[in-house]
């Protein structure tokens, strides 16, 4: 039998109506949603949050039916036809309510009125600093784990490079307009 503390801070609390109160249970059992180091970002930059999209669909792509019977033998389940057109649909409605933004401007206006000089163009660790977000070694791996980055994380020299290109394209892909030089 667990005392009324011990059970507090096991992996799974009883029920509210048998739950005991108990004075020296220090676990907190909220549920909250933390925001990601890129959404942060975008929220600085866009003045709201986004999150990483991923791999997206072109503006002319359509949905073929003899696509999901291809991937069946390949080892992906099949996706019913009626999910990928929804998908389309979210995406198209996506990508269409969002104003696109000049992330060059906001960015330049920015550095014109930060106190330190920062390389911002090619500095992912500058750029964090700019959108005043801690850029911290720490803080770049958990962009990095967030964006998909397959590197080695230690190899600190080339994960910033990967990082930094790819947080242009995921702005890009969330409705900035990243000029090509800073995608490529």
């Amino acid at each position: 039998m667990l005392t009324a503390l011990a059970r507090c801070h096991e992996g799974s609390a009883p029920p509210p109506e048998r739950r005991p109160r108990t004075r020296g249970c220090t676990r907190i059992d909220r549920r909250e949603k933390t925001v990601s180091i890129f959404g942060k970002i975008s929220e600085a930059i866009f003045g709201r949050r986004a999150e990483p999209r991923g791999p997206t669909l072109s503006p002319g792509a359509t949905f073929a039916p003899d696509a999901t019977a291809s991937t069946a033998g390949q080892g992906a389940p099949p996706t019913a036809w009626w999910v990928q057109v929804a998908d389309q649909a979210r995406q198209a409605q996506q990508q269409a309510s969002v104003p696109e933004t000049d992330v060059m401007a906001q960015l330049e206006t920015r550095a014109a009125s930060h106190g330190e000089r920062l390389n911002w163009r090619t500095s992912i660790v500058d750029l964090m600093k700019l959108v005043g977000i801690d850029s911290s070694l720490e803080n770049r791996k958990e962009l990095a784990r967030e964006l998909g980055y397959t590197g080695d994380t230690n190899d600190s020299a080339t994960m910033n490079i990967w990082l930094h290109k790819q947080v242009m394209r995921e702005l890009a892909a969330n409705g900035g307009r990243v000029p090509a030089e800073l995608t490529d």
